[in-house]
């Protein structure tokens, strides 16, 4: 498969948006409870938000949702879920979404996206910080309640769902320059780093104790970190260490 192959157009039908919730199934491994219904989407659709979805030979393989929001007076969207089939991952599908979700919010003249993730996906911090450019400011503890799935399978006893929000200023240098396919280094050392986990399911599974209490510390390190005005831009990949980088203001 080529990327080329992949089409990226907005999912306005029933029949699109039943294919979110398809993947929504077979990605998130949600409670039916917390999977959104084709009317979630229809109606953020109607309220001024939008659905891109990734096709491959007329079937739907990804989508990214975006609610329209506001930070003070400025329009913003908060992009609510991004999921790619399982098959079709490791193919640049979801940064393909990311690139043209930003593209859709410039031309209706939105310039900032926000959206959460788990502070301990090292992959998916690198992917937030390095291959779009955001920044991040905020550490929500437990903000949707008890995780049931967080291990990749039902767990009775769940663990706090910790969020980071991920801000995308898309008019920024660095997403500029990244959006162009070019390199950008920080000009300024980094005052702190905070070390995250490569593989979060097979450590909770291996040992639950100290993946729960890894997990608290992360937690307690950043909340500190925010508290003293530091802002993560960075990240470094590690087989052994990958680290959140924290900079002055």
């Amino acid at each position: 498969m080529k990327r080329k192959e992949i089409e990226i157009r907005e999912c306005k039908t029933p029949e699109d948006l039943s294919g979110c919730v398809r993947l929504q199934r077979e990605v998130f491994n949600l409670p039916e409870i917390e999977i959104s219904p084709v009317r979630h989407f229809i109606v953020t659709r109607h309220a001024g938000g939008f659905t891109l979805g990734a096709f491959f030979e007329g079937k739907l393989i990804g989508f990214v949702l975006s609610v329209l929001a506001y930070k003070g007076n400025d329009r913003m969207y908060y992009s609510h879920m991004t999921a790619v089939d399982k098959d079709f991952q490791n193919y640049g599908i979801g940064t393909k979404l990311k690139w043209t979700q930003r593209e859709h919010a410039l031309a209706k003249g939105v310039k900032f996206l926000k959206w959460t993730f788990q502070p301990v996906l090292a992959r998916n911090a690198y992917f937030n910080l390095e291959k779009l450019g955001a920044i991040i400011k905020e550490y929500e503890p437990n903000f949707y309640g008890t995780d049931y799935a967080a291990s990749g399978e039902k767990d009775k006893s769940g663990v706090a769902s910790d969020r980071l929000f991920a801000e995308w200023e898309l008019e920024s240098e660095k997403v500029k320059r990244l959006a162009q396919k070019e390199s950008f280094d920080e000009s300024e050392d980094f005052v702190k780093s905070i070390r995250t986990i490569n593989d979060w399911q097979g450590f909770l599974k291996s040992d639950r104790k100290k993946a729960i209490s890894e997990q608290m510390r992360i937690r307690e390190e950043f909340q500190e970190a925010f508290k003293d005005g530091l802002i993560c831009r960075s990240f470094r990949r590690d087989a052994l260490s990958p680290k959140f980088l924290l900079y002055r203001d």
